[in-house]
């Protein structure tokens, strides 16, 4: 459960992050708050598990990052957690997580975006992946994105 503060916290942010040089000072005096208070209330929320992150969400094709494809690898289940934290580790890996497979039509349990200029680009990035997974890796596939998908975190219903 969250109070009248922690709600108005979480209102103010859904939205994004002011585009000031102290962005948590800012939300923080907007709503009569300390940034101290802010932040540990920020903490607590995802502590809690209300909150997972608070985390940009840039738009690639404007960044010229115009060829952007989700690798799907099948990973040995044992080696998965090691594996992962270094393709998640790549500066051009942008998002790294595991999901179950859903087989027999989707054996992939492994999935890493990579963004580029071009595929040429991406296909590169993707073969450096190949290199670390190695032998633990069974098979991959890669979906390229034909158009950017609109981008949104957490939105409070508003109270009656």
């Amino acid at each position: 459960m969250i109070d009248t503060t922690d709600r108005q916290i979480i209102e103010s942010l859904q939205g994004g992050l002011p585009l000031v040089s102290a962005p948590y000072a800012q939300v923080a005096a907007d709503l009569g708050l300390t940034e101290a208070t802010l932040l540990d209330r920020l903490a607590a929320l995802k502590a809690r598990g209300v909150i997972r992150r608070i985390a940009a969400a840039p738009n690639h094709y404007k960044l010229g990052m115009t060829s952007n494809g989700m690798t799907v690898w099948d990973v040995q289940d044992d080696m998965i957690t090691e594996l992962g934290t270094h393709i998640g580790a790549l500066p051009f890996v942008t998002h790294c997580y595991e999901r179950p497979r859903a087989l027999p039509d989707w054996p992939y349990n492994l999935f890493a975006m990579v963004h580029g200029n071009s595929r040429d680009e991406v296909e590169e990035k993707r073969g450096q992946i190949v290199a670390i997974l190695g032998s633990a890796c069974r098979g991959s596939d890669i979906l390229y994105s034909t158009r950017i998908l609109k981008k949104t975190g957490l939105r409070l219903r508003q109270k009656a």
